[in-house]
């Protein structure tokens, strides 16, 4: 098709989806194809650039005083022939091109809109870039036709699959989809989308796929009914399917054999308005698809252009041929002469006289302007690329020496210039313009089949995504308006895994993609409190995890408390080796005038008993929560207190022994060695000394507090750590060297007369003293935080217990009870008798 004008356009369009060719052998005269299957709404899409030339050429402020032409190609669905239009087209080997005698002169045709296939257009740009000659396609999407060096003067106003990709990847992540098939053509369209997708969704982290199969272009049965099988088969619910509409036939007729419901379908901008399948047929199986749609676009007055075709009107035998083809097709009938049998057969005649107006058909559909809406922004954007050029200013231009195209002398490589630099907003309120890969600002509505309860299909807008300067990509969805083609009406889900719940990670199964997981709960110690965590992370020091693991909480701080059992039976049994001591007190207070009471050396006893008593209150430092004065203290006060006591012990004991040589003959002056100054003296000493080494060791490694977390890895101890273990021991050495002199003192003076018998209480006490400070040190080093302070208390109070009732205990009977045996003669009654 064909029009005149100052200056020629081409354009490449698919008017007729089949082809035939002869066979050729080297008798033969050279026969041409022949183009079979006519497509309505591809000779609309023709007549769109008719139609967008006819506007400009009509619009005073565009390309003023020039007009614009164009020559029209049918592709014929075929490569060689979309191929060699368009070498016919650059080159002008037809008849209507006439360049000038000189050849000088503008080139058959200044830009070409087109190809529709992406692997058509490739091999075109392959050729035609050599020559820098602008091509603006309508519908190649293939991202590898943003490479430009390769293809240095190939633009588009159709968005690259890249960004389509990116828009599918985006509404998986909107509805939660990580597991999903993809279907692609055997193309470059296919098997580029098939390497962007998987790029794109291994570094966005979307998701993996179930499988990826490439659609045959033959019809092979064999291989859509395997395709098919591992569809109904696969767990994946969601499917991906960049393709054609003649693909997708041929799968959906596999489809409705093998009956595979159950799927959403996600389209390509190739098939997304595809009213062929969109059937009473399909629906069960397409209903509620969500496709990625080139933008709708609305053309004012392309309505009364169309119908203004009619047979007969135009000059051209080729365009009228075509016309005639489409009327044909239109009104089912055929212009004389029809073909034999025709009208034999039922068939109608074609008059030239019906009405468009009065039939059905989506030639005059134009609600849903994609393509041709992108073709009308090719043909614009080279009309202002044009008037961009002739507006030039000698002296100012772009090229070399500021000088400008010119109409006449015009290069192709001139306009390409031009063309990368245009920028303007069409009638629908789009910006136009290409990046520097040729690339137009991207947009996609995305589009939902429905099926209405009357059983028509609808395919509604419901969102957008598209790529703004300042905002980036966006999606935007209204989920109302989508149709579910499942269960009340609700997304699908399509995961491999179920999401790992918060205390749990994912262990990926061996040999499947990283959506195949299975959930291990974290161990110990660990949460994850985010769904689908690939770590379990570690909680801080003095948290632990939760019995879900979804969180950290204080760990349970452990020490002796007064408030739990342990502790209560530990204070109980303290005050009350308090009190008795205070009662043994008071009883000897009260009784201190008796024989049995003088006779014990009744100041030293006193003073027994007070030591006694500081030995039960220092157990209560080590019940409590452990501080820094408290760990301070109580070590202090338990040594001081001890060596207080066994020191009262010694010196009773030497005193014993004293006596006892004073009374044989010439041995009353080892008294004067012991008198009150002197055993007052010596206890003092011998605590000063105690003192001194507590005093050494709180200076130089003091006791302090410990959070303790060796124990248990879900409790902190609180402990008193001794600071210094050999300060610690010379502390319990000290008293267990003053133990083992009393022991052994007493236990020499054990058999001296009953007045002086004492010694061998002393002896069994400090027996009983010994014993639970031996067994302490073990016991002590093997348990574990709180159980080392209760068994240093159950040491202090057993050994307390054990020195009062051995010392105190028969005398206390005495007194109290037999009172007739604490008479100075009763006592010195015994030792006659004796």
């Amino acid at each position: 098709m064909h029009k005149p004008g100052d200056v020629i356009l081409g354009g490449l369009f698919e008017v007729h989806y089949t082809s035939v060719f002869p066979e050729w052998t080297f008798s033969s005269e050279p026969r041409q194809p022949s183009c079979q299957g006519f497509d309505i709404l591809g000779f609309r899409q023709a007549q769109t650039m008719a139609f967008a030339i006819d506007e400009i050429n009509r619009n005073s402020n565009l390309l003023p005083n020039v007009s614009l032409g164009y020559s029209l190609y049918d592709n014929c669905g075929a490569l060689i022939i979309g191929f060699s239009a368009a070498l016919s087209l650059a080159s002008g080997q037809e008849e209507h091109f006439q360049l000038q005698e000189n050849c000088i002169g503008t080139p058959p045709v200044l830009g070409i809109v087109g190809d529709s296939y992406s692997t058509f257009s490739i091999a075109t740009s392959n050729v035609l870039g050599l020559y820098k000659m602008p091509i603006v396609s309508y519908f190649s999407t293939c991202s590898c036709l943003s490479d430009r060096k390769r293809f240095p003067s190939f633009f588009r106003t159709i968005p690259s699959d890249a960004f389509q990709v990116r828009a599918m990847i985006q509404i998986l992540k909107r509805f939660h989809w990580t597991w999903m098939g993809l279907l692609v053509t055997n193309d470059d369209y296919g098997l580029h989308v098939a390497q962007s997708f998987k790029s794109d969704l291994a570094q966005s982290g979307a998701g993996c796929l179930a499988y990826l199969e490439v659609l045959p272009w033959d019809s092979d049965p064999k291989e859509q009914e395997r395709i098919v099988h591992l569809m109904k088969t696969s767990t994946a619910r969601v499917v991906m399917v960049f393709a054609h509409e003649n693909h997708m036939i041929k799968l959906m007729k596999e489809v409705v054999r093998q009956n595979v419901t159950g799927l959403q379908w996600i389209a390509s901008e190739a098939w997304t308005a595809a009213a062929v399948l969109q059937t009473p047929q399909l629906m069960p199986y397409l209903g509620g698809t969500l496709g990625i749609a080139i933008r709708r676009g609305e053309l004012t007055g392309f309505m009364d252009f169309l119908l203004r075709i009619h047979p007969g009107q135009h000059d051209s035998n080729n365009e009228n041929s075509m016309v005639n083809q489409f009327w044909e097709y239109i009104f089912q009938c055929r212009f004389a002469p029809p073909p034999a049998g025709w009208v034999e057969s039922g068939g109608t005649l074609c008059t030239g006289d019906e009405d468009l107006e009065n039939v059905e058909t989506d030639f005059l559909d134009l609600s849903n302007l994609r393509p041709e809406y992108n073709i009308y922004k090719a043909v614009y954007a080279l009309a202002y690329a044009l008037d961009d050029m002739l507006q030039c200013v000698p002296g100012k231009g772009p090229f070399r020496g500021h000088s400008c195209a010119t109409l006449q002398r015009l290069e192709p490589w001139q306009l390409v210039h031009y063309l990368q630099n245009v920028n303007f907003t069409t009638s629908f309120g789009d910006q136009v313009s290409f990046d520097e890969n040729g690339d137009v600002l991207p947009i996609y509505d995305i589009m939902n089949w429905q099926w209405l309860p009357d059983g028509r299909t609808k395919v509604q807008t419901v969102g957008e995504v598209k790529k703004s300067p300042f905002k980036g990509e966006e999606l935007t969805i209204d989920e109302d308006k989508i149709f579910w083609n499942f269960q009340q009406n609700e997304p699908p889900k399509s995961v491999c895994s179920e999401s790992c719940p918060p205390g749990t990670r994912m262990a990926r199964k061996k040999g499947q993609p990283e959506c195949c997981f299975d959930c291990i709960p974290c161990s110990e110690g660990k949460i994850s409190n985010n769904t689908d965590s690939m770590e379990c992370i570690s909680c801080p020091e003095d948290f632990w995890s939760s019995p879900k693991r979804d969180h950290c909480v204080p760990k349970k701080i452990e020490f002796l408390s007064y408030h739990e059992p342990l502790g209560i039976c530990l204070t109980t049994t303290s005050l009350l080796g308090t009190l008795i001591c205070a009662v043994v007190l008071v009883v000897f207070t009260h009784h201190r005038s008796t024989p049995l009471v003088r006779a014990n050396n009744s100041e030293l006893s006193f003073l027994l008993l007070v030591s006694l008593k500081l030995c039960f209150l220092c157990s209560l430092l080590f019940i409590g929560r452990p501080r820094l004065w408290t760990c301070q203290l109580r070590h202090a006060a338990f040594g001081i207190s001890f060596v207080l006591c066994v020191s009262c012990i010694l010196v009773k004991t030497m005193v014993v022994l004293a006596v006892f040589n004073a009374s044989k003959p010439g041995g009353g002056t080892s008294l004067k060695w012991f008198g009150a100054m002197q055993q007052r003296g010596t206890v003092l000493a011998l605590t000063s000394i105690q003192a001194a080494i507590c005093t050494t060791w709180l200076v130089t490694s003091s006791p302090a507090p410990h959070k303790n977390t060796q124990y248990h890895n879900d409790k902190i101890v609180y402990e008193c750590v001794v600071g210094s273990t050999i300060g610690f021991a010379v502390l319990l050495g000290y008293i267990g060297l003053l133990a083992i002199l009393s022991f052994l003192l007493a236990f020499l003076a054990r058999n001296l007369p009953d007045n002086f018998n004492e010694a061998k209480f002393i002896t069994f006490s400090m027996l009983i003293f010994c014993a639970v400070w031996v067994a302490f040190v073990p016991a002590y080093v093997n348990s574990p935080g709180k159980y080392a302070d209760a068994v240093e208390v159950f040491a202090i109070l057993a050994s307390s217990f054990g020195l009062l009732v051995a010392l105190f205990g028969p005398k206390c009977y005495i007194i109290l009870l037999r009172p007739e045996r604490n008479t100075k003669k009763a006592i010195m009654g015994r030792a006659i008798t004796k």
